[in-house]
């Protein structure tokens, strides 16, 4: 894992891994805390890590170069494994496949009761090619595949609690945008770092900025029908502009014929068009 002034949650996390981890390997980015001392005390190896030019995934990327074992399970320091996650990582390992495993990770705000779900590719062997990419909003999952290997889903839960300060939040788009803008204009070709632009934006309720990144998935992926119904949902609800709405969502069936997040967006389109 990566880390950085997380003493509060750190020990929850390596609590829920004892047993499985043969090795543990802490990269530490800059703590000004505990963090340090107390994933020593777990028995983690801390390697210190220049973060001076933010770059996430070569930070991860010197952890897992640091591993011995045949595979990696990719924490934050706010996640911990859930209950007879070990067990079923252990089954996995033993299976030996070419692949990487989809996570359910279950997030909670200590200010929010209501948890939302997504899942990440957490789990994934120990090999020279499968690297992560992006400075922030990390992923391993196109190295996997670049690997020839596969992605596949599991059942396996972990939780992530955070802290969801609205100013601070604010202040992390903000960041995260004027990083991503500068990784497109290094790599213009690397059109996933799009998503995330435009994700960060309408964080922000900026969705002038995000109708505009969307309009530019759609351009740069013509026969992707997701992009064309991601920028349909901006022309319908966001930015509305209901002829280009309509187009975008019948390019998205044709694409994808019978495509019923399409057909059920056309409907509600219909239906604002009556008024």
């Amino acid at each position: 894992m990566i880390a950085r002034n997380e003493e509060r949650d750190l020990a929850k996390c390596l609590d829920s891994v004892r047993g499985l981890a043969g090795e543990m390997i802490v990269v530490d980015t800059g703590s000004t805390d505990r963090t340090p001392q107390i994933a020593a005390e777990y028995g983690a190896e801390v390697l210190k890590f220049d973060f001076t030019f933010v770059d996430f995934s070569a930070a991860r990327n010197c952890a897992i170069a640091r591993a011995h074992g045949e595979w990696i399970l990719m924490l934050d320091a706010d996640e911990s494994l859930a209950a007879g996650g070990a067990e079923a990582i252990e089954k996995l390992a033993a299976e030996g496949r070419k692949a990487g495993y989809f996570l359910e990770r279950v997030n909670r705000s200590a200010e929010d009761a209501r948890p939302f779900t997504d899942h990440v590719v957490r789990l994934f062997p120990n090999q020279p090619g499968i690297r992560y990419r992006g400075r922030v909003h990390e992923t391993v999952d196109a190295s996997i595949l670049s690997e020839g290997g596969k992605l596949i889903q599991t059942a396996i839960r972990i939780d992530h609690c955070f802290r969801a300060d609205p100013d601070a939040r604010r202040r992390k788009n903000l960041w995260y945008i004027e990083i991503l803008k500068e990784e497109i204009a290094a790599g213009p070709a690397d059109d996933s770092r799009l998503d995330f632009l435009a994700a960060e934006y309408h964080q922000l309720e900026m969705f002038d900025e995000a109708t505009a990144i969307a309009e530019q998935i759609a351009r740069v992926r013509p026969n992707d029908a997701r992009a064309h119904l991601f920028v349909g949902v901006y022309h319908l609800l966001y930015r509305p502009d209901f002829p280009r709405a309509r187009t975008d969502f019948e390019r998205a069936l044709k694409l994808r014929p019978g495509y019923p997040e399409a057909e059920s967006f056309l409907k509600l389109l219909a239906e604002k068009e009556r008024g």
